[in-house]
């Protein structure tokens, strides 16, 4: 089941005028399509209840606030920096259900106990005019490889499965809410009717030279790319003479790249992070990126390159 998307042209014409990385963060964690949209288990908008979501150029606008002045979400990132994308994501959505019109957020990252081990983490615990709401966010990046099954879409470190992922929401995360260690917790918040969903963004990335069709459920709309074994890295790059091609950090994975002059590689620079990449090296993301009229490079196309022994190792 799919909750309300909102506005699906918005965010293309949003991250044409939005620059500040964060804010375009932001903008994409919030607007960007789900990658699934048949799902088993129920999938919600964290924003479907709020005025934004039904009038969403209200949403622009406070975005367009933000990128004027990102000093609000700077110093909310700072008071609790993180690492890893996937906290990254919780805390953007964090900011942002915060300042939402129609929504308030009763508690997010709630741990639930039972004899002083923690069983699980509640995302999130939101009360709004549909009512309380216990929603788990993740983010995530798959490759496939030789079929439409969740099992054959895995991550970047062929680890994780987006089988595996529906299968711990499905059994562990939403369940959680509704067990008795949580009872107790919930009722000090005074939410008593407590609904399980979530939302699950990122990309698919697509294998070349050789393709794959979606996984089964994937929305038309999401956000995708393609993945390559470094030997076959020349064949790819001769694909698109001339193009400009560089890696970006995962913190940087959300919205599509936009980078200042002075922050391009060269070509040299390039060459010279390929000589030295490591031949059992972790997957890493490139993007490429084209000029615009105001000299800023845009990525336009993103791909994984992953090691020669990928997914057997990693």
């Amino acid at each position: 089941m799919l909750g309300v998307m909102i506005a699906p042209d918005l965010l293309h014409e949003l991250l044409l005028r939005l620059r500040t990385p964060a804010v375009r963060d932001l903008a994409w964690t919030l607007l960007s399509p789900p990658m699934l949209g048949e799902t088993t288990q129920v999938q919600r908008h964290p924003l479907q209840a709020s005025c934004w979501s039904r009038q969403p150029q209200q949403l622009a606008d406070w975005l367009a606030q933000q990128d004027s002045d990102a000093s609000a979400v700077h110093a909310w990132l700072a008071t609790k920096p993180v690492r890893r994308l996937g906290l990254y994501y919780e805390r953007l959505w964090q900011f942002a259900l915060h300042a939402a019109p129609d929504v308030e957020v009763v508690a997010a990252n709630l741990p639930i106990r039972q004899n002083g081990q923690t069983l699980g983490e509640l995302d999130l615990l939101l009360r709004d005019d549909e009512g309380e709401h216990h929603l788990e966010l993740a983010v995530k990046f798959y490759l496939g490889t030789d079929g439409r099954e969740a099992a054959d879409w895995l991550g970047p470190g062929s680890h994780d499965r987006l089988d595996l992922k529906l299968s711990h929401l499905a059994q562990h995360q939403l369940p959680l809410s509704s067990r008795r260690e949580a009872r107790g917790a919930l009722h000090d918040l005074q939410l008593d009717e407590t609904r399980s969903a979530f939302w699950l963004g990122g990309y698919l990335f697509y294998p070349w030279p050789h393709d794959s069709s979606s996984p089964h459920g994937a929305t038309p709309e999401h956000c995708w790319g393609r993945w390559l074994h470094q030997r076959n890295w020349s064949d790819f790059a001769s694909t698109s003479p001339g193009a400009h091609w560089q890696p970006l950090p995962r913190l940087a994975w959300l919205a599509p790249a936009l980078i200042n002059a002075d922050g391009v590689w060269s070509d040299e620079m390039l060459q010279q992070w390929l000589n030295t990449l490591r031949p059992e090296a972790q997957a890493q993301l490139l993007v490429r990126l084209d000029e615009d009229r105001a000299g800023d490079w845009r990525e336009v196309e993103r791909v994984f390159l992953v090691n020669d022994q990928w997914p057997a190792q990693s």
